[in-house]
């Protein structure tokens, strides 16, 4: 059985093919056109491991590695960067270095989801930067406001019915060109809400509401498109230690720096999938809005013990942690979400 290693760029890759003793095969170039990488494995043994790294576009390689009965093994590329040490970088070193990572079985690797999955996933994660760019809009609408000093309106959402209406009256304020740039994003707002429920309708279509997301809408403030982005983005419970692997993994987990008997915490991770970040902050953000609802509930005390010291942020970031953790834990134990506080578990949420 042979060890191969990838260093794949936009147009080609470079393949690395070893012995079990470390002797280089064969290293060559192949350019990227569909079969020429399942062309060159299949004259190697078949169910051979090939280390791929993430990058941008591992999609169609694993594919062409699965076809060609390969195994493929789908690297973190910054600890294996780290793990390799080279103060020189070139393609040659990298896939020497994996493959050398591969005999000595310290390849670092991530989960390869299948490619059904893989496909569905890109229908939640166009829906997070949908509405990334709406928030972007938005919040260069209040900077207008504020920029010329407009008092925004008193109303609870500036973009629904009422407070769009009270808007169009404050913008005559606005300076003609400046006017005219707001009216082109409210326009795209109008276009990305249709978009946006247009995805949602597909989702629901496409994920089937099984068991796992029934467990996850049971925790406060994960309805369900969230339960569809966390069931997606973390497939096998299983693969995760404990909680607090998939916590970190996150992203919810704050950096540490703890020396001489002094411990300091700092921002959240950001070497973490972001989309489950994404889905447990907005979660939370969730939670917040609900809080006076839900005041008995452990994560409303979390949020209210932790804002007057530490502010919104670190408070959201908690309550984040602790979503993050509770998926473990009923997606683990395939029951539902019991509150630390009350003792009480919950039905699906609302």
């Amino acid at each position: 059985m042979e060890i191969i290693a990838f260093d794949s760029h936009k147009r080609y890759t470079l393949c690395s093919v070893e012995n079990e003793k470390g002797e280089i095969i064969e290293e060559k170039r192949i350019e990227h056109e569909r079969g020429n990488i399942q062309s060159h494995l299949s004259r190697f043994t078949k169910g051979s491991p090939v280390a791929v790294e993430t990058i941008g576009n591992w999609y169609w390689i694993i594919d062409e590695i699965e076809k060609a009965g390969m195994e493929p093994r789908l690297v973190h590329a910054r600890k294996a960067k780290m793990m390799m040490a080279c103060v020189n970088k070139t393609d040659r070193l990298d896939v020497r270095g994996l493959n050398k990572l591969q005999r000595a079985g310290t390849l670092p690797t991530v989960w390869i989801p299948p490619m059904e999955l893989r496909d569905k996933r890109d229908l939640c994660r166009t829906r997070v930067s949908l509405v990334a760019q709406r928030t972007t809009l938005k919040n260069r609408i209040h900077w207008a406001l504020s920029r010329y000093g407009i008092a925004e309106p008193d109303v609870a959402d500036l973009f629904g019915n009422k407070g769009r209406d009270l808007l169009e009256h404050e913008m005559c304020h606005f300076p003609e060109n400046t006017r005219f740039a707001t009216r082109a994003q409210l326009n795209q707002l109008d276009s990305l809400k249709v978009e946006i429920e247009w995805l949602e309708e597909r989702i629901r279509e496409v994920f089937e509401d099984t068991e796992e997301m029934r467990l996850l809408r049971t925790i406060p403030g994960i309805g369900f498109i969230f339960a569809v982005v966390i069931a997606g983005e973390v497939g096998d419970v299983g693969r995760f230690a404990s909680s607090l692997h998939l916590a970190s993994y996150s992203g919810t987990t704050p950096r540490v720096k703890s020396s001489g008997g002094k411990t300091s915490y700092g921002r959240l991770r950001s070497d973490s999938n972001q989309y489950l970040k994404w889905a447990f902050l907005e979660a939370a953000n969730v939670v917040c809005i609900n809080r006076k609802k839900w005041a008995d509930r452990h994560v409303s005390l979390v949020y209210e013990r932790i804002r007057p010291r530490k502010g919104h942020g670190k408070a959201i970031g908690a309550v984040a942690r602790h979503l993050a953790e509770s998926v473990y834990r009923v997606l683990k134990k395939k029951e539902n979400y019991r509150d630390p506080a009350t003792g009480r578990s919950f039905s699906t949420e609302a």
